[in-house]
């Protein structure tokens, strides 16, 4: 075997483990990004770290330190290319360089138009060898939501379902427990623990009464932030989402015009009341990304129900779709559908999905794919 298709295999081989690690880091890092790093030396792993959280060190620091003096004349492979400013962290390419790593190795570069190519720049000036874009197309889809927000500074926005067979999400009384199995719903928290936030209408609130919080036997999971659309704030003030310490993770977003006396008293509990602009009647869902952006808000998971998703995707802040079809029937056209409202008239105007992948989930179907 050539020396050069050996050298790309043992890269890979590395990166393809350092992303495992980054993988780790998954509903802990935010606004942060998943990042992991491996040192290699003599063909043997001498250290392995991940970024465990937002504000405590890189991925390449824990990765340096697990290796110890060892790691002077060593390769980095790390994720994400290092950083090359003082955040919360200071530079982690002065420490690669006061470390004596001769090689860096990354998967992709910082998509932050403000600070790309920085660290691969500084570390390539300074004498070490640089290698990029080793399983780039695997870094970029581990932090698909980092990369949106880094770029725009508005969420990336998961519409997820349970449906049945025949497109429905509930009976015609509004009964939807439960359409999909049990490992379909597991799967679902930890989708919640991913997510920054989580958004649903009202009437899923009146209809549910769901606490939208992290449910994962045996794992300590992250609650996502709750946004609940309310343009008339109709909420009951009974709500599982208004109470104890759920209700300081609760925003509630209204229309212009609430009853103020109501809007205070949710505000005492902790409640947090945000006005956004309407459209057509209904709360601005564009405008609104703008928003929850500015509140360092990366990722956002809507779960519905018919009209949210109608108007999520209307409004185009779609990014990624997450469909589970549970092996049932609903016999009728009287049910809640996935969408309610008006559609296109033509089928060539209907909304394309790209890249669409199918899951078997215990019993269940999982069909996710990009807009």
């Amino acid at each position: 075997m050539p020396d050069r298709v050996r050298d790309i295999m043992e890269d890979e081989k590395y990166m393809l483990l350092a992303l495992d690690l980054a993988q780790k880091g998954s509903g802990f890092t935010s606004p942060n990004p998943m990042v992991g790093a491996v040192v290699v030396k003599d063909d043997r792993i001498i250290g392995k770290g991940y970024h465990t959280a937002a504000g405590q060190p890189h991925a390449e620091i824990n990765a340096i330190e697990d290796a110890g003096l060892d790691a002077r004349e060593g390769t980095l492979y790390v994720t994400l290319e290092p950083c090359n400013h003082t955040g919360r962290t200071p530079p982690c390419t002065e420490k690669i360089l006061a470390t004596g790593i001769r090689r860096v190795v990354v998967a992709m570069r910082d998509p932050n138009p403000d600070v790309k190519g920085g660290g691969l720049a500084f570390l390539s000036e300074n004498g070490i060898e640089v290698t990029s874009g080793v399983c780039e197309d695997s870094a970029a889809r581990l932090n698909e939501v980092f990369i949106k927000y880094a770029r725009t500074r508005r969420p990336f926005v998961t519409i997820k379902c349970a449906a049945t067979l025949d497109g429905r999400i509930a009976t015609r009384t509004g009964d939807a427990r439960w359409i999909s199995g049990e490992a379909s719903r597991e799967q679902v928290h930890r989708l919640r623990h991913a997510s920054d936030a989580i958004m649903v209408g009202v009437n899923t609130v009146r209809s549910d009464d769901p606490s939208l919080t992290t449910r994962i036997y045996g794992f300590h999971g992250q609650d996502p932030q709750r946004y609940i659309l309310d343009t008339h704030l109709s909420i009951s003030e009974d709500a599982r989402v208004l109470q104890g310490g759920a209700a300081t993770g609760t925003t509630v977003v209204t229309g212009p015009v609430v009853p103020e006396e109501k809007k205070r008293r949710l505000e005492e509990k902790g409640v947090r009341i945000l006005s956004s602009p309407l459209k057509e009647g209904r709360i601005d869902l564009d405008r609104l990304m703008s928003a929850i952006g500015a509140a360092e808000v990366t990722s956002l998971l809507v779960e519905g129900g018919g009209r949210v998703i109608a108007s999520a995707f209307r409004d185009g802040i779609v990014d990624k779709v997450i469909f589970f079809f549970a092996p049932k029937i609903l016999g009728g056209d009287d049910g809640v559908p996935i969408c309610r409202g008006p559609g296109p008239e033509l089928m060539k105007d209907c909304l394309p999905i790209k890249k669409m992948q199918a899951h078997r989930v215990g019993e269940d179907v999982m069909i996710e794919g990009y807009v």
